[in-house]
């Protein structure tokens, strides 16, 4: 072979590939599901010009945070959300090309050293209490703390064994109860102390009606009413939970309760103002707390077909992963159209831009 003819061949060979790459598309993002997470949560991202015939891996980044990549090809990838990740911009490295930014939503700790094993509650100045329940039969030094709205958290309760449900009444009062001994305790804004009701058994989750009824989830299998005036009744019987009770009103006026059993299949009950019970969805994976929308739109902390994070399920009961992320046990809305969520350990702040549904009305 010449020399000229080697030129040749090598000229092609440069050619070919500045057109390959010239050819290559640039990554684009169509669609990022759910547009809500935390960290350790699961995003899918579809879209184009990921990966080109297998030869390269894209990069994800929330920010400057790199996300760890479970699945990629050409059009999907779905990652984990990065520790420290903050909301903003999410994009897609591919082939020495980033793609414009898709905008989403990542949870922001904002209490962490806490033991919550249902919905934490927001007072009407935006005061967030949530409990340190301990293990059973394991009295802790705090039962109960409140976070205010500098995201300060000092004790507020003391001396009350596994606190576990929380619910505000109309006059500001919380109302706290205790899965050791079924004791249901109310204490007033400074933080002063005392008994509501006793003989709930295993007591789990609380829940207000209109009228000023409590509702409280005996995870061995009854929902006790009590009345304002104390006096306790047998509002609904249920099958037994291996965790916990948890209880909200819809718009309907029904009592929905969630409580994981040993099926990976589990219902969200809907219970009629006369105690009747029916299913209100079935297929949720371990459901526990849960909180209605002012659409009328329930979310459930629970996972959908494999995927852990927090449901909503719309008023015809069609479900959707609402948000992405592991550990969520609770929830609640705040007066600002954000989400706290509650994990095992910590309290988290998400900007859902959803308003919530007022408890008591």
């Amino acid at each position: 072979m010449s020399s000229s003819e080697s030129r040749d061949k090598r000229a092609q060979f440069w050619k070919k590939l500045r057109m390959e790459k010239s050819a290559s598309p640039k990554p684009l993002i169509e669609q990022v599901t759910p547009g809500a997470a935390i960290a350790g949560g699961e995003v899918a991202i579809r879209g184009r010009g990921f990966a080109v015939n297998g030869r390269s891996r894209p990069v994800v980044r929330f920010g400057d945070r790199t996300a760890s990549l479970l699945v990629a090809s050409p059009q999907r990838l779905v990652v984990r959300v990065p520790e420290g990740a903050s909301s903003g911009n999410l994009t897609v490295e591919a082939e020495g090309t980033t793609s414009p930014p898709a905008s989403v939503t990542v949870g922001m700790t904002i209490a962490e050293n806490l033991h919550p094993v249902a919905n934490p509650v927001v007072d009407a100045a935006g005061n967030i209490f949530s409990t340190f329940s301990g293990p059973r039969g394991q009295k802790v030094p705090v039962a109960v703390y409140k976070i205010d709205t500098r995201h300060d958290m000092r004790p507020f309760l003391k001396d009350i064994m596994n606190a576990t449900g929380l619910a505000l009444d109309s006059d500001g009062i919380l109302y706290v109860s205790s899965r050791m001994d079924g004791t249901v305790f109310q204490a007033t804004p400074s933080g002063e102390r005392s008994t509501y009701a006793q003989g709930m058994g295993i007591a789990t989750g609380i829940a207000f009606d209109r009228d000023g009824n409590l509702y409280v989830g005996d995870r061995s299998g009854t929902i006790f009413k009590i009345a304002p005036d104390r006096q306790i009744f047998v509002f609904a019987t249920l099958e037994a939970s291996v965790a916990a009770y948890h209880l909200a009103f819809g718009p309907d006026s029904c009592l929905y309760v969630t409580g994981p059993t040993t099926s990976s299949y589990d219902h969200v009950y809907r219970i009629s103002p006369a105690g009747e019970v029916s299913s209100f969805f079935r297929g949720l994976g371990r459901p526990q707390g849960l909180a209605f929308d002012k659409q009328g739109n329930l979310y459930v902390a629970a996972s959908l077909e494999g995927r852990r994070g927090v449901v909503r399920l719309t008023p015809e009961a069609r479900p959707e992963l609402a948000i992405s992320g592991p550990g969520i046990v609770g929830l609640a809305f705040t007066s600002h159209r954000s989400l706290i969520l509650a994990t095992s350990n910590s309290l988290l702040e998400l900007f859902l831009d959803v308003e919530g549904k007022p408890l008591l009305k």
